[in-house]
């Protein structure tokens, strides 16, 4: 009788890792501020949490500009006197996502890590969350492509401020058309703005007028630095009491606030 051939057992192999997905699983009850130098989450995941929880369309004449996705601004969009902010913030900026209105914000709120309340109380001062909002009128060679001088209404002005949070084409120009027809490129490249100020990347505003010395880690300073382009200014510290007021009413939750 022939001998037995031995069974030849195959090695074990350990499974192949799956490419890491975005999941909904503990998606953050609400977004709160991050500190300087936290790791923030990719605008995917963002998109993923914020879409777990429905956000009910209060912003009709929104609804085209939230579809609209953006694109990215270059990695050269902020000329201040930090590398960090090219290398770090701007490359982030590209306007993904689509929802309702008050997505949008939640998502901008936690891709940039700033708490979200404030996000929503200041989309209320800028512009009552309407994507179509226009601002800082002026007569001077500052328009924006096709927005030319009485193009949008004012005989002789055109308008260098757009969008949900009014950004300011003359200091935003590689972020054109995204700012003015996309909410979700307005509030991401807002916010982008904002987290360079928080940290710490604009130490340009040390060179001017200024209340205090400049520092990082000043959510509220930041907030009106938006406004004045200065850090702790009258002009800065009166907007950020005005954005105060509307977090303490919770403006968005009120009945006048509702434009479905």
């Amino acid at each position: 009788m022939a001998s037995a051939i031995p069974t030849r057992v195959a090695p074990s192999r350990s499974p192949k890792p799956s490419p890491s997905r975005p999941t909904a699983a503990a998606a953050p009850a609400r977004f709160t501020t991050k500190g300087p130098g936290a790791t923030l989450p990719s605008g995917a995941q963002c998109a993923t949490w914020v879409k777990s929880r429905p956000y009910k369309e209060n912003k009709g004449v929104n609804r085209a500009a939230n579809q609209k996705t953006g694109h990215h601004v270059g990695g050269s969009f902020f000329s201040g006197d930090d590398a960090r902010a090219n290398s770090k913030i701007a490359t982030r900026v590209d306007g993904q996502f689509t929802g309702s209105t008050g997505q949008i914000l939640r998502w901008a709120a936690c891709k940039w890590g700033i708490d979200e309340d404030i996000v929503l109380a200041q989309a209320a001062i800028e512009s009552w969350w309407r994507q179509d909002t226009l601002g800082d009128w002026t007569t001077a060679s500052r328009c924006a492509p096709g927005r030319g001088l009485g193009k949008d209404g004012k005989a002789g002005q055109c308008p260098e401020s757009f969008g949900i949070l009014q950004n300011r084409y003359p200091y935003e120009q590689s972020a054109w058309p995204g700012i003015a027809n996309s909410t979700a490129m307005n509030a991401d490249l807002a916010y982008a703005i904002w987290r360079t100020c928080y940290e710490g990347y604009e130490g340009w505003l040390n060179t001017v007028e200024r209340g205090r010395d400049y520092k990082a880690g000043d959510a509220w300073g930041c907030i009106g630095r938006w406004f004045s382009g200065r850090w702790h200014t009258q002009p800065g510290e009166d907007y950020v009491k005005r954005v105060r007021d509307y977090l303490d009413q919770r403006i968005w939750e009120t009945a006048n606030f509702q434009e479905p």
